[in-house]
């Protein structure tokens, strides 16, 4: 399917597959096909190579590429379905593995995977290598142990490396390669191999309508206003980043809150009010080249209805631009007449309290201009296959997304008047009764349309493709397709049906078409049938599944016409290729665009980007120093030694026949802790990590110290669930030192309580409340607050130092039924301990008084007042105490009561839940 590859492509494997290094290709540009090559080679059981970075549909799209080409010894997959046991030997099998990197790590550190057979590793998304991400770590551990295997890395994310300092060389430290191999789509053999297959490009440069071109106007207008408004309020922001033309990309929102994210919590509302409604703005611009005239209308609509968005916006909503936009998008869609508009206001003025006046809308129904251009695009089609002498040229359609897909399909079967009217009376005309005026039904008779009735999937279905038999349906093709897409005398038809035919096609009275399959061997779903002969599919450019449906649809069909009907930039580069793989053989490329508009704008920005990405790469190539021993196949390379001790550190020895010998230094890890990034640290800061399953905790420092690791997110929602009261009670009663760590982002500042929340009373809703009661009920429990895995890291080494090895049997043995440590053992029964302190009147302090006058719970409740005053020495604790144990009428449980209710959030009334036990 893919074929063989192209000239600049040869060149490209050729240059990585003789010298380790990360490429670098313009997007589009046919990495997938490099990749595939180098797993064809690899794919013996000679070598054992792993892939790192996929995602489960694109292995199951190389291993599907392979299979078709015939290739026996096929990629597998490691997942945590083979057992640790089994994994040794899918690993001496050799060949290619997709292997998760969790896995891959906890295999790496038990000596599960054989290291010195390992032939090679392949990188992809290499731009996502960060020093502290798993991946890193499973390079680092493979070239400890593994110094002639090779490491190739890919990536055709150029922008990604745009932003930071030296990003690209603290990339290529991480993956332990010294060459840069960079791919341009301006570079010059690419550019010679395309340029000389350059398919057939028409460009159809739509115009806007007129309320279309006020409407853009209007929203950039806001925009602009909106911009100001939020450099005005913080003035530290980069301006060039804020400025009208980056804000139509797609990066736009990721570059102002990484601006904005480290002092969020200190942000007033109106900054953040301000960010929400730059969100919004940029939604409108594309819901105005993207969709119809009444999703644009009911999203308008919606915004100015709901009393949260509303209440929140920064006021673009009254400025006199947001009204001439709400008056031209109304008008695209529907007009009042000025005799009901009088009539309405004279009512209106005469009654106090105005009653709604019914008034009749005359819809107008405004047609996508694209469409046109798709009419006639499809005509133009269909004229020359009819002109053929061999089999008809295939249609392929392109659009942005499903929706777009679903609204061509259902236009292309049935007509503009037909969608529009469904589309108005489904949202914003629900149930109201409606006119067309007499000139904007004589527009409608020339427009596309089909009297027969919509398909069977016309009503927000679509077809679903069956794996390795026909694929999307289509309706039976009855009709040629210029009768589909627009037929002489239609006018008098659709007039004489008059208003009680349209009205029975919006109830859903509607003659459905027979249907038909389409003869495709294809497991995508993504993709809609509309004509058979000639065959004609239409299928959305993103939001799919498989990131390579599009591909596989493109290579099935293959189509002689493509229409573009939202541009793409990698899919040009993927349409380019398709033409230069296959000589000889026509493409016609139709590229509809909107003409002076944000789409055209954002199309512009995007290529611009990439090449500014290109020539800042190609500059920092020329300067680049890179160390002889950056691959880290000798011992001198400083990333693979483990370092013990920071620089300014006192190293601890013990004495070993006269010298002076390190201590091995270990933790106990969870294997689920294996998604962060704190093993990998640490394992780089010299100790040993010892994967295994623990019920308690998340790391073991020492036989004594037991930490459980949360994020503030974590945190949040554990407190609210009442998780980590059971984790804590689990530390508490099986080590002496438990520790719960809270780790938070640096350049993310948080807060725990909002400006002015801060209240003198416990409140069972507030976050610090909760802490201060768990404080209060463990108090052996210590909280360490670490501002990255860095810092965590190096705490944990300061943490050990001088104390005693954790054992990983004896960590892993610890379980519910395990011995509680002295502390916690003083009772038969630590639930009646835990009962105990959580009744009004008892602490830490005066708990071990009653446990030594009173055996049992049963027993406590015989007391008097006056004995339990005796007990405590507190009459007002003793009061408590009492009152809690004898009194039986109706009260309301405070949040102070007990700690097990504040985190329950059980609101009860009369006897505390924990008597009725």
């Amino acid at each position: 399917m893919a074929g063989p590859l192209l000239e600049y492509e040869t060149e490209m494997f050729l240059s990585l597959f003789t010298t380790d290094g990360l490429l670098v290709t313009a997007e589009g540009l046919g990495i997938d096909r490099i990749i595939l090559q180098f797993l064809r080679v690899y794919s013996e059981e000679g070598s054992l190579v792993l892939l790192l970075n996929t995602t489960e549909p694109e292995q199951e799209y190389f291993t599907e590429q392979l299979r078709a080409e015939g290739v026996s010894h096929l990629p597998r997959t490691v997942t945590s379905e083979v057992q640790g046991s089994e994994r040794y030997d899918v690993y001496t099998q050799g060949g290619v593995l997709f292997v998760t990197s969790r896995i891959l790590v906890v295999d790496f550190l038990t000596e599960r995977i054989p290291a010195h057979l390992i032939s090679g590793i392949l990188v992809y998304r290499a731009h996502k290598i960060i020093e502290s991400c798993q991946e890193a770590f499973i390079l680092r551990l493979f070239r400890q142990k593994n110094k002639t295997g090779f490491i190739k890395a890919f990536t055709d994310k150029a922008m990604s490396f745009s932003s930071g300092f030296c990003q690209v060389e603290r990339v290529m430290r991480n993956l332990f390669v010294k060459k840069l191999f960079l791919w341009p789509r301006f570079q010059a053999s690419v550019k010679c191999v395309l340029d000389r297959h350059k398919p057939d490009v028409v460009e159809l440069h739509v115009a806007q309508t007129p309320a279309m071109r006020a409407i853009q106007s209007s929203v950039l207008d806001i925009l602009n206003a909106c911009l100001k408004e939020l450099k005005r309020y913080n003035p530290s922001l980069e301006a060039e980043d804020l400025s009208l033309e980056n804000s139509l990309g797609t990066a736009f929102e990721k570059t102002v809150r990484h601006y904005l994210d480290p002092l969020w919590h200190q942000l007033g509302a109106k900054t953040k009010s301000l960010v929400h409604d730059l969100k919004i703005l940029r939604t409108l611009l594309l819901y105005l080249t993207q969709y119809d005239c009444v999703t644009f209308l009911n999203l308008l609509e919606s915004l100015r209805s709901s009393q949260k968005n509303f209440g929140s916006n920064s006021g673009w909503l009254f400025l006199d631009s947001s009204n001439s936009m709400f008056v031209n998008a109304r008008h695209r869609v529907y007009s009042i007449p000025e005799a009901k508009k009088r009539q309405k206001v004279g009512e209106e003025k005469e009654q106090k309290k105005p009653t709604p006046v019914e008034v009749k809308r005359v819809l107008v129904l405004e047609r996508n201009p694209k469409w046109e251009a798709l009419s006639e695009v499809m005509r133009e089609i269909e004229k020359e296959n009819s002109s053929r002498e061999d089999t008809p040229g295939r249609v392929l359609i392109c659009a942005s997304d499903d929706r777009t897909c679903a609204q061509l399909r259902e236009y292309v079967q049935r007509g503009a008047e037909a969608l529009l009217t469904r589309l108005y009376h489904r949202t914003i005309g629900k149930g109201e009764a409606f006119t067309v005026s007499t000139s904007e039904l004589a527009k409608q008779t020339k427009r596309p349309g089909n009297k027969e009735g919509p398909s069977k999937n016309s009503k927000g279905k679509r077809p679903k493709a069956k794996q390795g038999k026909a694929g999307a349906k289509s309706p039976r093709p009855s009709l040629t397709l210029t009768q589909m897409m627009g037929r002489e005398g239609e006018e008098d038809a659709m007039r004489s049906g008059g208003e009680e035919e349209r009205g029975k096609s919006v109830e859903g009275e509607e003659e459905e078409l027979e249907e038909e399959e389409l003869d495709l061997n294809l497991s995508s779903d993504s993709y809609y049938g509309i004509l058979k002969e000639p065959l004609t599919v239409i299928h959305p450019l993103r939001g799919c599944s498989d990131p390579y449906s599009l591909t596989r649809v493109l290579h099935e069909v293959e189509p002689t016409y493509v229409v573009l009907y939202d541009a793409e930039l990698s899919f040009v580069r993927q349409l380019e290729i398709y033409k230069a793989s296959r000589p000889g053989k026509p493409l016609r490329v139709y590229f509809l665009i909107y003409t002076g508009s944000t789409e055209e704008q954002r199309y512009l920005t995007a290529l611009h980007k990439e090449k500014q990405a290109f020539e800042h790469l190609i500059r920092e190539k020329a300067t680049m120093v890179v160390p002889e021993e950056r691959e880290g196949r000798g011992d001198t390379n400083s990333d693979l030694v483990r370092s013990q001790e920071p620089a300014n550190a006192t190293t601890n020895t013990r004495k070993a026949g006269g010298q002076e010998v390190k201590e091995p230094t270990r933790v106990i890890v969870d294997m689920r802790e294996f998604r962060s990034e704190l093993p990998s640290l640490l394992h780089r800061r010299g100790l040993d990590i010892e994967p295994v399953t623990l019920e308690v905790g998340d790391y073991i420092l020492t036989p004594e110290l037991c930490v459980e690791r949360k994020s503030v997110s974590d945190l949040i929602g554990s407190l609210q669930s009442g998780r980590l009261y059971s984790q804590c009670l689990s530390m508490t009663r099986y080590y002496r030192r438990p520790v719960l760590l809270i780790e938070f982002d640096p350049a993310k500042p948080f807060s725990l309580v909002g400006r002015g929340d801060l209240r003198a009373e416990i409140s069972a809703s507030d976050i610090t409340s909760r802490l201060t009661l768990l404080t209060l009920h463990f108090p052996r429990l210590r909280f360490l607050w670490c501002p990255s895995p860095h810092a965590t890291a190096e705490l944990f080494h300061e943490l050990k130092r001088g104390r005693q090895e954790p054992d990983a049997a004896a960590a892993q043995a610890v379980t519910a039924e395990s011995d509680t440590v002295a502390e916690s053992a003083d009772l038969y029964n630590p639930g009646p301990y835990d009962m105990l302190l959580r009744m009004p009147g008892v602490s830490t302090k005066n708990c071990r008084a009653l446990i030594k006058h009173v055996n049992s719970l049963a027993e406590l409740v015989t007391l008097s007042q006056e004995r339990l005053a005796e007990i405590l020495a507190s009459a007002n604790n003793a009061r408590q105490l009492y009152e809690f144990l004898h009194f039986t009428s109706e009260w309301t449980i405070e949040p102070t009561t007990t700690l097990r209710w504040a985190f329950s959030t059980i609101k009860t009334k009369g006897r505390s839940p924990w008597l009725r036990d």
